[in-house]
């Protein structure tokens, strides 16, 4: 009996010597106060891959089971590296504490993704998928029953021969798509989608097209309601978008005014400092220097010269140019991205596989850990769609505001093919790009140690068939990175006009040049600030912008009813 029992304690003895080393601790802001975001990464020496622990509450982390031996030992706060440096693990059970230093840079990046995390939470994803889907049923599935028509449409309007030249109108509705789709194919379809996968795991982009689906249907809603409810300024040019059908649409007043300066005032933020302008040159003045070593300084300054050619001659003059720019950056990027598809053609299958199993699992295929939550994923994936094709923020009904018109459920249907090509098609050839290639295992999210994310995940991407592939992210960054920047200064334009009147038009384009120079030359991971408030501004302009949606359900039912089914005037 006492030698079994005698075994049964060597047995264990034996196993806990085999398991390795528990490794605990804390860390702790010099205040004393404990740091609770962010994470602890350790590499053994000589590994290739880091093994990551999440913070708890009061800025605990453990590491169980893990080989004695030197390790690199950093903490990672929103991709802000600190205490980087190397530790001796050696014992059974170790415990240690850490003291780390914040600077005023790294405070705020905690309080502004803090803010993004609030207003990307499950109540937004919920008032945003909700929204979406009551407008599916209400529309009669618009984006399934009309879709075909609705290229149709698109495809007459660039070859020049739609009906809608005698309408009223500063553009024509092709016109205003191409400035729709210059707003949304920007950065957030190479550095939004490829931040999505690091951060969210390959899972993310599944929850893109979700958002994109449905989005649809409401993107549909705003390009009508933004027709509908458009006026016409002292400058003889229309005005539209959520601030005006939210004003002028919903009769109870008091929540009329309160939404549509609520949108206007979140316009003009995200306009101006976030993902539609600093974010954007950011971007662009960073892949130019990866690629090309051109200084920050020089990118910021052309694209400053550049934008400001186009957006000092208004609507007309944006339009005219992202109609010709917006065709032809899309096919580019989209025959760099079919090479590295064609090439890894065989594991298309695989490839959905991992990404549909991933939206629903804290694991990939294969047992990797992601380090991400299902809702977490899910948080990601959504504000990502959004931040790209902009479903739901109601920017489209600003330029559909502009364009001609013969019905408004005719501009309804072009709106909605923008959230179609940018998710369903240009977000698609990012994710699989980064997934067939095998890049997204080289992200933070897979404990890589080269930590992989934005333009320079589908850099790897691209560079792993194509020779100084980079070439071509480099090029499409600046490519859709400056349409953004076209389409997003209209649409601060806009908001900030509705707020101050049309005095202020001049000089908030010249606020926007300087604010995206400004952006180009910040540099440094404590830029996430920019895309967190980014996040966080979208949020609030997609907020007024759904609420007024939800209010003006009847209406959309009641003409798309009427003019698309009944009548089916298209």
């Amino acid at each position: 009996m006492k030698k079994g029992i005698l075994g049964i304690i060597t047995f264990f003895l034996f196993l806990n010597f085999l398991l390795g080393v528990n490794f605990k601790g804390r860390i702790v802001c010099k205040s004393g106060k404990p740091l609770n975001v962010g994470y602890v990464l350790i590499k053994k020496e000589g590994a290739n891959k880091f093994i990551k622990s999440n913070l708890s509450k009061n800025g605990s982390f453990e590491f169980k089971n893990i080989e004695e031996g030197l390790y690199t030992f950093k903490v990672d706060i929103f991709s802000v590296e600190k205490l980087k440096n190397k530790i001796e693990i050696k014992g059974k059970e170790i415990r240690k504490d850490f003291i780390v230093s914040l600077s005023l840079l790294d405070r705020i990046l905690i309080k502004v993704r803090g803010l993004s995390d609030f207003m990307w939470g499950t109540w937004m994803i919920i008032l945003l998928l909700g929204t979406g889907i009551i407008l599916t049923f209400v529309t009669g599935f618009v984006q399934i029953r009309r879709l075909i028509s609705a290229l149709k449409l698109v495809l007459k309007g660039a070859f020049k021969k739609d009906l809608t030249k005698k309408e009223e109108g500063d553009i024509s509705p092709y016109a205003a798509l191409m400035t729709a789709l210059a707003a949304t194919v920007g950065n957030g379809n190479i550095a939004g989608v490829a931040t999505a996968i690091a951060t969210g795991g390959p899972g993310a982009p599944f929850w893109m097209w979700m958002a994109g689906f449905f989005g649809m249907a409401t993107k549909y809603a705003e390009g009508f309601l933004g027709v509908k409810y458009r006026k016409k300024n002292k400058f003889g040019e229309m005005a539209g978008g959520p601030m005006y059908y939210a004003r002028y649409g919903i009769k109870w007043k008091p929540a009329a005014k309160f939404l549509g300066l609520l949108f206007a005032i979140s316009g003009g933020i995200t306009a101006i400092f976030g993902t539609g302008n600093m974010a954007q040159s950011n971007s662009m003045a960073l892949a130019f220097k990866t690629q090309f070593n051109i200084p920050f300084w020089a990118s910021g300054l052309v694209i400053a010269i550049l934008t400001g050619i186009v957006t000092i001659g208004g609507i007309k003059k944006i339009g005219s140019v992202s109609e010709k720019l917006v065709p032809s950056m899309i096919l580019f990027y989209f025959a760099g991205a079919l090479v590295i598809i064609i090439a890894n053609f065989t594991k298309i299958p695989a490839a959905f596989v991992l990404i549909f199993k991933s939206a629903f699992s804290v694991k990939a295929v294969g047992g990797a850990l992601i380090g991400t939550s299902v809702k977490q994923a899910i948080s990601i994936g959504v504000r990502r769609g959004v931040l790209s094709n902009e479903a739901g923020l109601g920017s489209a009904a600003i330029a559909q505001a502009a364009s001609k018109s013969p019905e408004p459920v005719y501009n309804g249907l072009i709106a909605m093919t923008g959230t179609f090509i940018d998710t369903i098609v240009v977000n698609t050839l990012t994710t699989l790009t980064i997934i067939l290639s095998g890049a997204y295992l080289f992200t933070a999210a897979y404990g890589s140690s080269e930590g992989l994310t934005s333009t320079a995940l589908t850099m790897k991407a691209f560079s792993s068939v194509i020779p100084h592939g980079g070439i071509i992210i480099a090029l499409s960054s600046f490519l859709f990175g400056y349409s953004t920047l076209l389409g997003w200064s209209y649409y601060g334009e806009k908001s900030v006009e509705y707020v101050f009147g049309e005095k202020v038009v001049y000089p908030y384009r010249i606020i926007f040049i300087i604010a995206l120079f400004i952006g180009a030359i910040v540099q440094g991971a404590h830029l996430n600030i920019i895309w967190y408030l980014g996040d966080s501004a979208n949020a609030m302009m997609a907020f007024p912008n759904l609420v007024a949606l939800l209010f003006l359900i009847g209406i959309v039912k009641k003409e798309t009813v009427k003019k698309l089914y009944e009548k089916k005037l298209w």
